[in-house]
């Protein structure tokens, strides 16, 4: 088990931090794209959530000076999807911490499309 988040202020962190762009590129990782997932799929269907998701990204990449064309819609549609099932699987009375946490565990190991 890697890094787990231990309040739900780290968790709102993560996703202000990813809306607004004060987190620097270097520091939103794999696990900070499965935070906001799991945020945005508590209150969004799987289709909203990844529209959501997609213009928060490449806002994101734009404002950091990126490629928007490291954005890949395929990597983003798998990766809500895993994080949807995971949740499905945990049930929606689990608190946003606990949510967070399973699926970055549950999902660690897990290679996306484009990984191979």
């Amino acid at each position: 088990m890697g890094f787990l988040y231990e309040s739900e202020e780290e968790i709102d962190a993560v996703v202000r931090g990813f809306e607004t762009c004060t987190t620097p590129g270097d520091d939103f990782h794999h696990r900070e794209h499965l935070v906001v997932a799991v945020c945005y799929l508590q209150t969004l269907s799987t289709r909203d959530a990844v529209a959501k998701m997609r213009g928060g990204l490449l806002r994101f990449l734009k404002h950091h000076g990126e490629d928007t064309g490291k954005y890949s819609e395929e990597v983003t549609v798998f990766w809500m999807e895993q994080a949807a099932a995971q949740l499905r699987e945990i049930g929606s009375q689990a608190s946003v911490l606990t949510k967070c946490n399973h699926v970055i565990d549950a999902l660690a190991g897990v290679r996306s499309p484009t990984q191979g």
